[in-house]
């Protein structure tokens, strides 16, 4: 990937975020079988998709680390958090709406 500031062409810009754009699909890809990994752990110990706590831990965590990378907080608060209920309702297709752990 080519550093911002050395492209000079809106072709050129578009081709790098495309570029970048694979890259982020691919790594919400992972990150959908690590949450189905986690759902078939969970079902074997008993815990609920939603463990608020848990949550809240994501996204203070997320919201430090985009702060440190220069990305907005709220941004990236918001993105997780609509990511983390996408993931919350695929889990509980596999173990249903359960108590709040």
């Amino acid at each position: 990937m080519r550093e911002p500031q050395t492209i000079s062409t809106m072709v050129e810009l578009r081709e790098e975020i495309d570029a970048l754009d694979a890259k982020l699909i691919a790594l919400l890809g992972r990150r959908t079988r690590y949450v189905a990994r986690a759902a078939e752990i969970k079902q074997g110990v008993h815990l609920p998709a939603r463990i608020p706590a848990r949550v809240e831990e994501v996204v203070a965590k997320v919201c430090a680390e985009a702060a440190r990378a220069g990305v907005d907080p709220v941004l990236a608060e918001t993105l997780w958090r609509a990511m983390i209920e996408h993931f919350i309702a695929q889990e509980e297709q596999v173990l249903g709406k359960g108590d709040e752990a």
